[in-house]
């Protein structure tokens, strides 16, 4: 087996790339003996990235409307690739363009996977919003009392490392949800009881949403995530599956869990 990791220094990436150490690493900027550059704006990374890649990691690019042709492209060059594992999202529907266009994508390689995560923990920590608000003092979104199944990006990673290795192939959707739906009010009592440091939550309106994110990203995306945001609202992400345990053998981490140990960290 020779992966190739695309997005290898990201947050599932990186994680999946610690399972898999003889994994190679896409990404723009290689610095290390296993990186190799792969581009999504640079079509002509392509090649030089898949050459004796059998199985590949595909994260699509970020904050790209309607990826579809650039992922097919890529497809189309992964002439040797017989499995292929994607990572999607539980909140992305299935459609004829755009994200949920990658799915059928895939789903046309030999062998395949395709993740669909819920939100990530992750997004607590970092240069995410819900992060500078955790930060502040105030997670601010436009979810109301919605409640989401947060999932540590590195359980994502143990599923995405099982998915390319095990000697059958997957063939399927994974769900993937934490042990727990949660809105944001009870995740940021968590984290207030946790860490000491008061922490709440207020909900806008879907424009006004759209306002704040559109301050540091572009409008048409903005948009785009202030709408998942309703979604959560109504309900869309309020389940909880066993996907973690069933595929890797190990229950999902609690978000309790995981705000101990990135606050002791």
């Amino acid at each position: 087996m020779t992966a190739l990791i695309i997005g290898g220094t990201g947050t599932t990436g990186s994680r999946l790339a610690s399972l898999l150490p003889d994994a190679r690493i896409g990404t723009r900027k290689p610095v290390l003996p296993d990186h190799v550059r792969f581009d999504w704006d640079v079509p002509a990374t392509f090649e030089n990235a898949l050459e004796g890649i059998d199985r590949l990691y595909l994260i699509p690019p970020v904050g790209v409307v309607d990826p579809a042709p650039v992922v097919e492209s890529l497809l189309t060059r992964a002439r040797l690739v017989r499995r292929v594992v994607l990572l999607s999202s539980s909140a992305v529907p299935e459609s004829a363009t755009g994200m949920g266009a990658l799915p059928a994508l895939v789903r046309a390689m030999p062998e395949w996977a395709v993740l669909r995560p819920s939100w990530f923990m992750q997004n607590f920590t970092g240069d995410h919003l819900v992060a500078q608000g955790v930060r502040s003092g105030e997670i601010v979104t436009a979810t109301g009392d919605g409640r989401v199944g947060f999932i540590d990006a590195a359980d994502i990673a143990a599923v995405a490392a099982r998915a390319l290795t095990d000697p059958l192939p997957h063939n399927t959707d994974h769900l993937i949800t934490g042990p727990e739906a949660l809105s944001y009010a009870d995740a940021a009592a968590i984290i207030t009881e946790v860490t000491g440091k008061p922490v709440r939550h207020r909900s806008v309106s879907t424009g006004e949403m759209t306002e704040r994110i559109g301050a540091v990203l572009p409008k048409e995306f903005a948009a785009v995530l202030a709408a998942l945001d309703e979604d959560i609202r109504g309900g869309a992400e309020d389940r909880v599956t066993a996907t973690v345990e069933d595929v890797t053998g190990r229950p999902a981490r609690s978000f309790r869990d995981f705000v101990r140990r990135t606050s002791s960290e």
